[in-house]
């Protein structure tokens, strides 16, 4: 509508001047052909201009055409690299004029730009982080990365490759900090062993690899492959080490040990190493002690099992000597005889002939003889304690019989009446000697079947001792039971004589003949005490000694070697029987003659 206005004011004012040109013409007298040309010419030279304005308004829709093409085109290619297809939408081209269209399409394409530039510098950053983590994980030399210089595809800039990139950096970056975490581990178990071991730390990661005890932040920690791997290497050599070590100490200990069992060590000697034992009697991954495996250990160990090497010769007759003496004592106090492979004048002359066994299996040797000593000595604890009561109360007997011998005892003296009463106790005493006896042989009897050898009491056999100690109580009481029938004669006879001859004897004369007649005469025994000494009595009997293991221990040798008795031999605790035990169930052995009785009690 506006170009027809425009066409219609405009053939109004061409009208005008076609007017007044013929109004010229007119008035100057143009002939029709001049103006007929006149008017062909500028009908002329008027299309010319039209034409002119519509190839120049053509080339403007050309060109117009040509840049909303390029430019969707572009869009286009910047959407397919891009990936975003929703940020354009087409609009009918039929409806929309082009110089709109190339306003609308101008826009769009200056944004696609921009977020290319963006998309290449993400994907320039994700790429060059992820190179350098991967340089990082398998430590590329300076030639690699620069062969690898990074080349952004710009074809593809698509969210969904960036996406692939993020998290193909993210895997790598897990990955990096696991192995961070895995190479500090390393570092702290290299840590832990060489102050185990007692190496220098420093001096060993650094052969790994000098970032590994650098913390300047110019250098980062190293997390290749091959750091990993050295590490590892690292450690499992010095595991290896460790259990060398521990072998070699617990070797060394071992010896130790066995050298202050042997020396008899004090505890002061032992309580240096006590902190290296406790070390060692742990597992191999408890050990955290520093120093609990250092060179120096071994060396102070190694010194110490020299040292005492040295002093072992020296050392071992001393410490024999104090194994058989403790040995004796128990032996002693039990009454059993030591075994004699062991005495010291045959250990000593081992020891100094340097021919000698091994001093461990002598020393294990007399320790089991003191073992067995001590076990002998508990199974006889029982009959060892009846023993020292029998012979308590034989000494009782023996105090009683001197105090009924002294005329003063019932004196008003100084501690009379303390004698009064342990006599009276003593007569009870002696009334159960007969008692003891009799259970003390029932229970040697019964430990003997037991452990199928005699119970043999400082040599000597204990059953033909309390056997012949009955049968001697046995005579003397018939002895005494005689000398009382005895002095009841006489005592008749006496009177007899003083009604005949009417004469009566001085009571101290009395006294000299019944001494004379019972034939009894003091002595003294080893104790100091008072004792009646038997003789052969006038009526031809004889007064036998009571025989108890104090009184005749010194004469088990002679009387043991008597080819009439049982024969002992010395207590051997390697053999738990005696090839020459007499069963209970036959005869005892005949019981010693009484003149071979020389020891008074």
């Amino acid at each position: 509508m506006g170009i027809d206005v425009g066409l219609g004011m405009e053939a109004t004012r061409c009208g005008a001047l076609l007017r007044e040109l013929q109004q010229i013409w007119a008035e100057v007298g143009e002939s029709e052909g001049e103006k007929n040309k006149v008017l062909s010419e500028i009908e002329r030279e008027c299309l010319e201009v039209y034409r002119r304005k519509v190839d120049d308004a053509n080339r403007t829709r050309v060109q117009l055409h040509q840049s909303v093409a390029t430019k969707e085109a572009e869009v286009a290619s910047l959407i397919a690299t891009l990936g975003e297809h929703k940020l354009y939408l087409k609009k009918d081209k039929s409806v929309v004029p082009l110089k709109e269209q190339l306003a609308a399409v101008v826009p769009v394409l200056e944004s696609l730009k921009g977020k290319k530039e963006d998309r290449i510098k993400q994907f320039s950053d994700i790429q060059s982080q992820i190179e350098k983590i991967r340089s990082e994980l398998s430590e590329y030399s300076d030639d690699d990365k620069k062969a690898n210089t990074l080349i952004v595809d710009e074809n593809d800039l698509s969210t969904r490759k960036l996406n692939n990139y993020q998290a193909q950096l993210r895997t790598l970056q897990k990955e990096k900090s696991d192995r961070l975490h895995k190479v500090l581990e390393y570092v702290n178990e290299v840590h832990r062993l060489c102050g185990v071991l007692g190496i220098d730390f420093v001096e060993t990661v650094h052969g790994v690899h000098p970032s590994l005890h650098q913390n300047g932040l110019e250098q980062s920690t190293n997390i290749s492959d091959r750091t990993l791997e050295s590490l590892a290497n690292t450690i499992s050599n010095l595991k290896a080490e460790r259990k060398t070590r521990i072998d070699k100490m617990r070797e060394t200990m071992e010896s130790l040990c066995k050298l202050w069992k042997l020396m008899d060590s004090s505890e002061g000697e032992r309580r240096q190493f006590n902190k290296v034992m406790s070390v060692l009697i742990s597992s191999e991954e408890e050990i955290s002690s520093p120093g609990a495996l250092s060179q120096e250990t071994i060396e102070k160990m190694d010194a110490e099992v020299e040292r005492l090497t040295k002093l072992k010769a020296s050392r071992l007759k001393e410490i024999f000597m104090k194994r058989r003496s403790e040995l004796e004592e128990i032996c002693r106090t039990a009454h059993i005889e030591p075994d004699a492979s062991t005495n010291p004048e045959q250990t000593n002359e081992m020891i100094d002939s340097g021919s000698m066994i091994d001093p461990s299996e002598l020393l294990a040797n007399i320790e089991s003889q003191i073992l067995k000593a001590k076990e002998e000595s508990l199974s006889r604890k029982d009959i060892m304690d009846r023993i020292n009561k029998w012979i308590s109360a034989c000494d009782e007997e023996a105090w009683l019989e001197e105090y009924n011998q002294d005329s003063k005892r019932y004196s008003a003296g100084r501690g009379a009446h303390i004698n009064l009463r342990r006599a009276e106790k003593a007569r009870i005493l002696v009334t159960k000697i007969p008692a003891m006896v009799d259970n003390l042989i029932n229970r040697t009897f019964a430990w003997e079947n037991a452990r199928n050898k005699p119970f043999l009491y400082d040599g000597g056999r204990l059953i033909s001792v309390l056997e012949e100690y009955r049968l001697n109580r046995e005579q003397k009481e018939e002895e005494k039971k005689r000398y009382r029938d005895q002095k009841k004669l006489e005592s008749i006879l006496l009177k007899e004589k003083e009604a005949i001859f009417g004469s009566k004897a001085s009571p101290k004369r009395a006294v000299s003949l019944n001494r004379r007649t019972n034939g009894y005469r003091s002595s003294v025994n080893s104790s100091g005490l008072m004792t009646p000494n038997p003789r052969r009595s006038s009526l031809g009997g004889a007064t036998p000694e009571l025989l108890t293991p104090r009184s005749c221990s010194g004469r088990y040798n002679r009387y043991f070697g008597d080819s009439r008795r049982l024969s002992a031999t010395q207590l051997n605790f390697g053999d738990d029987s005696l090839s020459t035990f007499t069963s209970i169930s036959g005869s005892e052995p005949e019981s010693p003659s009484l003149g071979s009785i020389c020891t008074t009690y």
